[in-house]
């Protein structure tokens, strides 16, 4: 499994916000997104998402794209947002059955992959309840547990230790770790760049609409001339205008 974004321009209404975005995502990565706000790392999100349509260039996962196969397409990838979604009508056992419903899975198949993920979130015993009863943290913990119980091919998360306790993080880094070894592809998008150091097989950096650097650490570090440098220290410099981009 491969995912390629091909020359991407894009943004809302007739302005640009990203210009010429081009890589290639593989089998079995953590892929962290790294950018200043305002870089341009949510509006690749939403073009790869489909939730934006391109100015130019095409995305695709594998040989599907949402201009021949957007149902498909869809299919191969699940998104953690920065603030959690949830309906406040539907309980948290209608989430994973809508979840369920989108993705092709049978009902007893979601209920049986839940069960772990909300045994390690301590969400068990809350599957009659309705999200208007759960905290921030409770509720990105359900919009994980309806992530990745579908195994789609790609995970795109955007600032994924945002409200959760510090056992959450460790279980989301764990359930990642995971999705990696079973050959899933996560993209996160984060500013916790040691965290990202420590977990992430590639990075994406992007500034002002630009993907200035790319690669894997000893990658970054080769074209930087920054050998034993951390990615705190490379993210700096590229921000900051110290080197030519």
């Amino acid at each position: 499994m491969t995912v390629e974004v091909k020359q991407l321009t894009g943004g809302y209404g007739n302005q640009p916000v990203v210009h010429d975005i081009n890589f290639t995502l593989q089998k079995g990565q953590i892929v962290g997104l790294i950018g200043l706000n305002g870089a341009g790392k949510s509006t690749t999100i939403k073009h790869m998402l489909g939730l934006l349509r391109p100015m130019e260039g095409e995305i695709f996962i594998d040989d599907l794209s949402l201009n021949t196969s957007p149902y498909d397409y869809r299919k191969q990838v699940t998104y953690i947002p920065e603030s959690p979604v949830l309906y406040d009508e539907l309980t948290l056992e209608e989430h994973i059955d809508m979840t369920a419903m989108a993705y092709g899975l049978s009902k007893d198949e979601a209920r049986e992959r839940s069960m772990p993920l909300l045994e390690i979130f301590r969400l068990q015993d809350k599957l009659k309840q309705f999200p208007q009863n759960f905290s921030k943290g409770m509720k990105q913990k359900v919009m994980i547990i309806c992530a990745f119980l579908s195994r789609p091919k790609l995970h795109i998360i955007d600032e994924p230790f945002l409200g959760l306790d510090p056992l959450g993080i460790q279980s989301m880094l764990e359930l990642m770790v995971s999705a990696r070894e079973d050959g899933r592809t996560v993209l996160m998008s984060t500013h916790i760049l040691a965290t990202a150091e420590k977990y992430c097989d590639y990075f994406l950096i992007m500034h002002q609409g630009r993907l200035v650097a790319k690669g894997n650490m000893h990658e970054l570090q080769d074209q930087l001339h920054m050998p034993g440098q951390s990615l705190d220290d490379i993210y700096i410099r590229l921000t900051q205008g110290e080197v030519n981009v």
